[in-house]
């Protein structure tokens, strides 16, 4: 592992409105998949090269969270969206980046804004590049929906050796009637069970953020506790 860069910056806070946040990054080059899984297991995410927290002084609403994928069992509902999509193709293999990546982006991120107000800036390919391709190393993949030959999702995670890190997911707003962002976890869950893998980390979850309070509905989960360095211990309850 080379770190490249350490730093914290402040910043307007994505997911509460009114409030700012401190962020804690590392740039690391050829991060393998132990110190990856060190990193996310006390609290980081992965974007690229790039690995990231929280560490604002006055607020504790982020809160990293994971689902227990041996004791996790679908529902009635949860089924009959696998059953529905069951038409739709997936594919995995390391992240890559093309025309169509690009365009499901912007679309994907253009509905977004339009339904939910996200702030939009047309993405470049060296802006994903940097975000999704760059740094997988030996660890990180997409996952690609297709319906028939038409590109409609990509998910990305990092496959650690206890669980699957989900990264992001997008998709083609075209196709919200197939729930395309809970069939992507599922799916995942599934992969991690067939892979004898106990963890889906799911970044964080903010009660308050209709984006991300959702995770808390996928039990049995555990969160972490504090804000664990990489030299110290870390306790998920």
């Amino acid at each position: 592992m080379n770190l490249l860069k350490e730093f914290a910056l402040n910043d307007k806070c994505s997911y509460l409105k009114d409030k700012e946040t401190i962020t804690h990054y590392k740039i690391i080059d050829n991060c393998s998949q132990k110190n990856c899984q060190d990193l996310i297991e006390r609290g980081y995410r992965r974007f690229g090269k790039m690995y990231f927290r929280p560490i604002c002084t006055d607020c504790h609403e982020c809160q990293s969270i994971k689902i227990d994928v041996d004791n996790f069992s679908f529902s009635k509902s949860q089924r009959r969206v696998l059953k529905k999509s069951a038409h739709i193709q997936t594919y995995i293999q390391q992240p890559t980046l093309s025309k169509k990546h690009l365009e499901l982006f912007n679309k994907y991120h253009l509905s977004m804004r339009d339904k939910k107000g996200w702030d939009y800036q047309e993405t470049t390919a060296q802006h994903y590049h940097n975000s999704f391709v760059s740094g997988h190393n030996e660890f990180g993949y997409e996952i690609l929906y297709f319906d028939k030959d038409k590109l409609i999702g990509v998910d990305l995670i990092d496959i650690l050796k206890d669980g699957l890190s989900s990264i992001y997911f997008y998709y083609d707003p075209d196709y919200s009637d197939l729930a395309l962002g809970k069939l992507s976890l599922y799916n995942q869950i599934l992969f991690a069970k067939q892979k004898a893998k106990k963890w889906i980390y799911l970044g964080y979850y903010v009660e308050a953020c209709p984006s991300l309070s959702y995770k808390s509905h996928y039990k049995p989960y555990l969160t972490l506790q504090g804000r664990p360095s990489e030299f110290e211990d870390f306790e998920w309850l």
